[in-house]
């Protein structure tokens, strides 16, 4: 089996990504969603990233998109600008075979060098593979919302983590809020 390379993802990567987020929505609970976004819309998620210099990153395997993962700011007021809120998102056949692994661990290094002091994780459905995969690599339960979304005909929780990135809050960030 060829390695998984990441590597920043490219408009070219929509379709490939818009068909793994599709499978998610309609087939798991960790998005909330419960229609897919289009090709049209995952290019314009990617563009969006990338012109703020936030991470959206591909995973790639054999020449094929196998899993994504892309960090934004986790609320849009100024007062959040130094944490960011994560999502990751592998293809089916290619789970619990270290994309996932390969993928945060890129996004973490990638967010920190773009100034972010905290990740948190928001984890649709409580999914148990990803908060092993997150406490896996650093970060701690935040918190849990029960039975925020329906879903499926049942209602899901949502679990927060989170880690701090560099040095988290121990200084101000580089640039302080508007």
């Amino acid at each position: 089996m060829a390695a998984v390379t990441v590597r920043p993802a490219v408009l070219a990567d929509a379709p490939a990504i818009a068909a793994i987020y599709a499978h998610h929505v309609r087939e798991g609970t960790a998005s909330f969603d419960t229609s897919p976004r289009s090709v049209m819309e995952t290019e314009a998620k990617i563009g969006a990233c990338l012109a703020k210099g936030w991470p959206f990153l591909a995973a790639q395997q054999g020449g094929d998109v196998v899993g994504y993962a892309y960090a934004t700011q986790f609320r849009d007021r100024p007062a959040y600008a130094s944490s960011c809120e994560n999502s990751i998102y592998v293809d089916p056949g290619h789970q619990r075979r270290g994309v996932g692994k390969a993928l945060l661990a890129a996004l973490l290094a990638q967010t920190e060098a773009a100034g972010f002091r905290q990740m948190i994780a928001v984890i649709g459905g409580g999914e148990a593979a990803s908060v092993a995969l997150h406490a896996k690599l650093g970060f701690e339960h935040a918190g849990t919302m029960r039975s925020v979304g329906r879903k499926f005909g049942r209602w899901l929780d949502t679990v927060y983590m989170q880690i701090a990135l560099g040095v988290g809050d121990a200084a101000p960030p580089l640039k302080e809020p508007q």
